[in-house]
């Protein structure tokens, strides 16, 4: 088999990967500012280079063959990967060049700005440019090389790496503000208690944790971040679950208070720094991964209790 075979063109490759990405050779023509009849011809001719049927059509539906559904996986991380490879050399010349983040903003506010003098002292060639947080994140926009979320470490098409967040305080009222005193667990099952809609299972893993019977995990009012959540707990409506690397300088102000000695619990949940899989050898990247895991973990040696004698 000749060796020019074995690599098709780049532009039947973009649009194969394009078509596939917009579900369709209408969508697929206007992000590559063809004609549809042009992007049609271009796959065409991509499965006839290499002898394989990539779509199963009927009535002007494209749908993936299994071969097809492998080789776009693999173009896709080709290309992904070309793309990074590029950006590296244009902007990094000196070493340095820009890296595109985005970040809930809870999370940037409280734990990863105030720590950004540092990375700037280390990396003064390096220009972090914060992108609009966007839920439900793509990892196949081309404007953001990395970013932090909240949840399990799992998503598609990304590699990620742990932060912190899966310590959860319980926070209430400081004296004076609370509707009722929290001297056990079981007393907290008579307060309001304040939720996050991204965690909603959080009070039935704090109860069954705890022991603790007749609490309604479902009721009182719900908070889409945890920064409103720690202001609303300030002013007395209620109690709350929050991730302590969020609210532990409240708690040391004594703007919150935490009532019970290890009245938290370890959740399943945390912010994770992610990035697409194409883009772990961008040497921005991999200057602020490095820089900001070794933060991460000195800041968790920190924070643990210490052992017992």
């Amino acid at each position: 088999m000749s060796l020019r075979r074995l690599n098709p063109p780049l532009n039947l490759l973009r649009a194969f990967s394009t078509v596939v990405r917009f579900g369709g050779v209408s969508r697929a023509a206007e992000a590559l500012h063809l004609t549809q009849g042009a992007v049609s011809k271009q796959v065409q001719e991509l499965e006839r280079w290499i002898g394989v049927p990539l779509f199963e059509r009927s009535r002007k539906r494209l749908a993936l063959t299994p071969a097809g559904e492998r080789y776009e996986k693999a173009v896709r991380a080709l290309l992904a990967q070309l793309e990074a490879a590029t950006l590296e050399f244009i902007t990094s010349g000196d070493g340095g060049g820009a890296l595109h983040l985005s970040t809930l903003p809870t999370f940037g506010a409280k734990w990863l700005i105030p720590r950004l003098p540092d990375f700037q002292r280390l990396h003064p060639q390096i220009t972090l440019h914060f992108v609009p947080f966007v839920h439900g994140y793509d990892f196949e926009r081309p404007e953001l090389d990395c970013a932090i979320l909240f949840g399990d470490g799992h998503w598609p098409g990304a590699r990620s790496h742990y932060l912190a967040g899966r310590d959860v305080a319980l926070i209430a009222p400081r004296a004076g503000l609370a509707e009722a005193a929290i001297r056990t667990p079981q007393d907290v099952a008579r307060c309001t208690l304040l939720r996050h809609v991204t965690v909603p299972q959080s009070w039935l893993q704090w109860s069954e944790a705890h022991g603790v019977r007749g609490l309604d995990p479902l009721a009182g009012p719900q908070f889409d971040q945890f920064q409103t959540m720690i202001r609303a707990v300030m002013v007395g409506m209620g109690v709350a679950l929050v991730p302590r690397c969020l609210v532990q300088d409240e708690i040391a102000s004594g703007l919150v208070d935490e009532p019970l000695p290890g009245g938290g619990y370890r959740g399943d949940q945390g912010y994770w720094f992610c990035y697409p899989e194409g883009r772990g050898q961008l040497a921005t990247l991999d200057h602020f991964r490095r820089w900001l895991l070794a933060d991460a973990d000195r800041s968790a040696e920190e924070q643990a209790p210490p052992a017992l004698a």
